[in-house]
């Protein structure tokens, strides 16, 4: 087994060890959560913060915050070394991923998440303390670290996607997906059918599910299979009663139900990753709860979107970084040397790509892929293409490149009608009211022209053997 750990309370006590946990003791729900959430996704090497005694709560039930971001944190979810900075994690994964093997999950009849059973009578999700994440919500979210579990009613593949998910009252909660999404195409099959749609949301499971269902994998690959090949071990899930599709054994919360095309509501606003309220109140569908499971004692798992950047920033550009370089590679595209989906950009709207030219039109084609493919497609914005000396992590590098390399008139390429989403901050209200959810990429070509790309003036920056002696000598001065 590659990774350490079997659920969520293994995975703290991993981090715990480390020194990178924090208990808080007597936060209300109302606002003092979300406010620390909100400081520790701001504050460079904050620790993850588990809420308990939450006033008003049932004792024993908590919520974790900030539990990704930290290097060392995203490598014990992966089972990948300590220590390492986060760009090299990232190759790690990179190489790891190389060899997956996808493993499906196994049923079992009982675990941990059948401690508790509410049905009927008994449900009620408001017992338990969700947050009011931003002060301008429009509601309590009980899904931010959560994934919703679909099934495709023709191909009969499971999804997990991350979307989030607003309490409407003790026994409904909303289902609010994007278009295009996995989980949006399952469900509008369903609808189109005049049919309701079975849905699990887990809130509070194993963090390589929940990371698995944040990112982008292809089409028909069920998160539990891709996750269960990462860990090295499938992954165990119980049978729900009412919707038939599968359960994590080891989760903490489960709400399982289904979601109907004509029970439309109002949902929202919330405050999302792009660091806005783009998406304005409106009706969407809710899922009508027909039971809800739980440990003793839940956690739920809050991973809130604040303004980039934030922990979503930090633990998707980790994760999508090298799926990025993956699908470029599959796409045919030679010598990608690394990428990096930027943490201001909330992982999406501002990719690097580095890579060492073999041809005229090599950057623009990289470029254009990089913008289209799975992982790049959705939200974009801007994608910056650089010669392997660039540093893609490295903004202030990126940034110096394109402002040095590039020509404004002959350098920027713009692509039109591209995948957005309401969420865009950027998009007319009236268009998306129309249903007009597309926006424009630039793929800026920040490479060395490659007519003449050896007599492109030298950089006035120490070799590498002349930065290494100077470390080796005068690192002392700035340590």
């Amino acid at each position: 087994m590659n990774v350490k750990y079997r659920d969520l309370r293994e995975w703290l006590k991993l981090v715990e060890k480390q020194g990178e946990l924090k208990v808080v003791e007597g936060a209300t729900w109302q606002e003092d959560i979300g406010m620390a959430t909100e400081l520790l996704n701001h504050t460079a090497g904050a620790p993850a913060a588990i809420f308990d005694n939450i006033p008003g709560c049932p004792k024993g039930y908590r919520v974790l915050t900030n539990a990704l971001k930290s290097d060392n944190r995203l490598a014990i979810t992966f089972g990948l070394p300590l220590g390492m900075p986060k760009f090299e994690l990232s190759n790690e994964l990179f190489k790891k991923l190389q060899d997956l093997k996808p493993l499906p999950p196994v049923y079992v009849k009982e675990g941990p998440i059948m401690e508790n059973v509410l049905e009927g009578d008994k449900i009620d999700i408001t017992k338990f303390p969700t947050p009011k994440w931003h002060e301008a919500d429009g509601g309590r979210y009980i899904g931010t670290g959560s994934y919703d579990i679909t099934i495709d009613p023709d191909e009969k593949w499971v999804n997990l996607g991350t979307y989030r998910v607003m309490i409407s009252d003790k026994n409904h909660v909303f289902f609010y997906i994007s278009p295009g999404k996995h989980g949006r195409i399952h469900r509008d099959k369903f609808y189109a059918r005049k049919e309701p749609c079975p849905v699990v949301v887990v809130v509070g499971g194993d963090p390589l599910l929940y990371l698995a269902a944040s990112n982008e994998l292809p089409y028909a690959l069920s998160e539990y299979d891709w996750a269960g090949g990462v860990r090295g071990e499938p992954f165990e899930v119980i049978k729900g009663k009412y919707t038939g599709l599968p359960i994590p054994a080891q989760a903490e919360i489960a709400i399982e139900g289904f979601a109907h095309y004509d029970d439309l509501v109002e949902e929202g606003p919330f405050g999302e990753w792009t660091g806005y309220y783009a998406s304005a109140s409106r009706k969407e569908t809710r899922i009508e709860i027909k039971a809800i499971y739980h440990r003793n004692d839940p956690i739920i798992l809050g991973s809130p979107p604040n303004r980039p950047p934030d922990e979503l920033a930090f633990y998707r550009a980790f994760m999508r970084s090298p799926l990025l370089k993956e699908e470029m590679e599959k796409a045919g595209i030679p010598d990608v040397v690394a990428t990096w989906c930027h943490e201001v950009g909330g992982a999406r709207l501002f990719l690097a790509i580095s890579i060492k030219q073999r041809y005229p039109g090599h950057a623009t084609q990289a470029g254009h892929v990089a913008s289209q493919c799975h992982v790049g497609a959705y939200c974009g914005r801007y994608v910056v293409v650089v010669d392997e000396d660039i540093d893609v992590t490295d903004l202030e590098e990126v940034i110096w490149a394109m402002s040095t390399r590039s020509d404004p008139a002959t350098s920027i390429d713009i692509i039109h009608r591209a995948w957005s989403t309401h969420l865009d901050p950027r998009i007319p209200t009236d268009a998306k009211e129309k249903g007009a959810l597309w926006n424009s990429r630039a793929i800026i070509d920040a490479c060395r022209p490659y007519e003449w790309r050896s007599t492109f003036p030298r950089v006035n920056m120490p070799s590498p053997e002349v930065k290494k002696k100077t470390i080796e000598k005068w690192g002392y001065l700035v340590k």
